[in-house]
């Protein structure tokens, strides 16, 4: 009888139909071959985790993350096997590598397991991937309702018509459209059309915010949430935006790898004895990225506590409030700061955004609870 291998490194090239899957025995002889493809249901998964555990004693799997989500990476868990899911933009790949197959793909994630040389990423829960989707689903209508305006708002500036008040898409501004007359009925059922349009995607943005302000007391990152709102530029999108995409922050031990994960730290070209320090690489997610760009505009005043930030401030520890009142006195001295120095307020607003990652850090892993 074949004695069992200790141990064996699964590569899955996941699809939607199918799954190519290889395999990589351990050491560093150790055969790497392909398996096989199996159907990407949970029944033919179960199949080849039974198979593979009569020649090996440990089974370690991997595959990249993709449109297919976290359904493979929890049904091997629950199985009792080791799985990682696989920064797709950090896996390795030879420059002349022309032959891109789910073979090759599959072979590929499981020597470079076994090597040791893939990234793996944070995989939320279910509650948590369920209300990540939530506050996407709403950043999504709201980009929707910014498009729905800005073809009104082309149609009128076409026709020469401008409105006369200040602040547009309130009240006023939507009886001024429906007082607009055209001589044409083509216009004007455009313009019918289009001011529909808008109030169904306003209304939808309405719908989602509601049931993110329902649900997020419930969430066991809702104190997290709670908390990071005594910010100042951070209001209930800013901070569930922040805790959704990053997860749970007490995987950076300096807030400097949160930074750089975000995309937030300089670039860097260096070769001998030069130098050269650029832009912000902008990696990692974008999301957040943009909404602590938004926020860190509000650091542009001079620090105080409104009457708005001083009702959450009651709601929060003392310690998050000194934390938030120096993180207001440091930021807004640190714009001041650069913004005499010459640099654009883009820059500064940028490098303020940066170092408010780090009170966020902060503030996330002391309201954050012992388990996620």
């Amino acid at each position: 009888m074949k004695e069992r291998v200790r141990q064996v490194f699964v590569g899955i090239d996941v699809a939607k139909a199918s799954h190519a899957v290889a395999i990589a025995e351990d050491g560093r002889s150790g055969e790497v071959r392909s398996f096989g493809t199996i159907a990407a249901t949970p029944e033919a998964v179960r199949r080849l985790v039974t198979k593979l555990a009569l020649n090996y004693e440990r089974l370690h799997f991997c595959y990249e993350a993709g449109p297919t989500g976290y359904g493979l990476y929890r049904q091997l868990t629950e199985l009792g096997h080791e799985c990682i899911v696989i920064a797709p933009s950090l896996t390795p790949v030879r420059s002349g590598d022309r032959i891109k197959t789910d073979r090759r793909d599959a072979v590929r994630l499981a020597r470079l397991f076994r090597a040791g040389e893939l990234t793996a990423i944070w995989v939320p829960d279910a509650t948590h991937e369920a209300m990540r989707d939530l506050v996407r689903a709403r950043q999504s209508a709201v980009e929707d309702l910014r498009c729905k305006r800005q073809m009104i708002s082309s149609l009128m500036l076409k026709h020469g018509r401008s409105y006369p008040g200040k602040k547009t898409w309130g009240a006023r501004h939507q009886r001024w459209l429906q007082q607009q007359k055209f001589d044409h009925p083509g216009h004007q059922i455009a313009l019918q059309e289009m001011v529909l349009a808008e109030r169904h995607a306003r209304e939808r943005v309405d719908r989602l915010m509601t049931a993110i302000e329902e649900l997020v007391p419930g969430w066991s990152l809702g104190g997290a949430v709670e908390a990071l709102q005594s910010l100042r530029g951070v209001a209930l999108i800013g901070a569930v935006t922040f805790m959704t995409e990053v997860g749970d922050v007490r995987r950076f031990e300096h807030p400097r790898q949160l930074m750089a994960f975000l995309g937030l730290v300089p670039s860097e070209y260096s070769t001998g004895m030069k130098t050269q320090r650029g832009g912000i690489t902008k990696t990692g997610n974008a999301r957040v990225r943009r909404t602590l760009i938004e926020g860190a505009w509000a650091y542009r005043w001079a620090p105080r506590v409104g009457a708005q930030k001083l009702y959450q401030h009651r709601k929060v520890s003392a310690e998050i409030q000194d934390i938030a009142w120096k993180a207001q006195s440091r930021l807004t001295g640190r714009y001041r700061r650069l913004i005499k120095a010459g640099k654009k307020s883009t820059v500064a607003t940028t490098a303020v955004a940066r170092e408010l990652v780090g009170f966020m850090w902060d503030i996330a892993r002391r309201s954050m609870p012992t388990e996620v």
